[in-house]
């Protein structure tokens, strides 16, 4: 699976393609869109992944604005599906009962010119996440551990799906694997706050880049 990572911000564990706008970068960045460009994309939909507090939702209705595409947050769906909030129904089945539920409703997703945000644990649905590859491409909003934590803060607040004692690092280290896993694209975000504007920037730049 080829990825393509935008960011000016420097990253200890990618140091090479993330030094400063020296020859480095645009050597490895030119080499990156070189092998885009012999891939090919599902342009049909596109399928955001990443941590909860990544901004998939926010950029998501951004993105569909700009490409003229509907929006959908899987998330909503499961919701009316099942009638109720998300909360209620992992208290009523539990965190493993969520998340077939989740993987089930998600496989069966039937849209077209569509950008569609996940929950943040879609990606732990084997069906889903194949049923997604299938329908359109996927692209990884990635944050670095840092940032999540000052967006986040407490995860029962924000509703995160997570195991008693689960630390916001165990669930970033265990995510971070399958959403690399199952990235087509992949846009890095700084260190720093939120910035809505750039993030969008650089997701459309990587999407136009495949033809989208």
């Amino acid at each position: 699976v080829m990825q393509v990572i935008v960011s000016s911000v420097p990253d200890n564990s990618r140091t090479i393609l993330f030094s400063s706008a020296g020859a480095p970068f645009a050597f490895r960045r030119m080499l990156c869109l070189r092998k885009m460009m012999n891939k090919t994309y599902n342009h049909d939909n596109l399928i955001l992944i990443g941590m909860p507090g990544s901004g998939k939702s926010t950029i998501g209705v951004l993105l569909a604005k700009a490409l003229n595409r509907e929006f959908i947050d899987s998330d909503l769906v499961i919701q009316k599906e099942t009638g109720e909030l998300l909360s209620d129904t992992i208290q009523r089945v539990g965190i493993d009962g969520f998340k077939e539920i989740e993987d089930r409703i998600n496989s069966l997703l039937d849209v077209h010119n569509s950008i569609i945000a996940t929950g943040g644990s879609a990606v732990f649905g084997p069906n889903a996440m194949k049923h997604f590859q299938e329908i359109g491409t996927i692209l990884y909003l990635d944050v670095p551990y840092v940032a999540l934590e000052r967006r986040l803060g407490d995860l029962d607040e924000r509703g995160v799906v997570h195991r008693p004692g689960e630390t916001l690092l165990d669930i970033y280290a265990e995510r971070t694997k399958l959403y690399e896993k199952y990235a087509d694209i992949t846009v890095t975000q700084p260190y720093t706050g939120f910035d809505v504007a750039m993030i969008l920037a650089d997701t459309i730049s990587s999407l136009r880049t495949v033809g989208f």
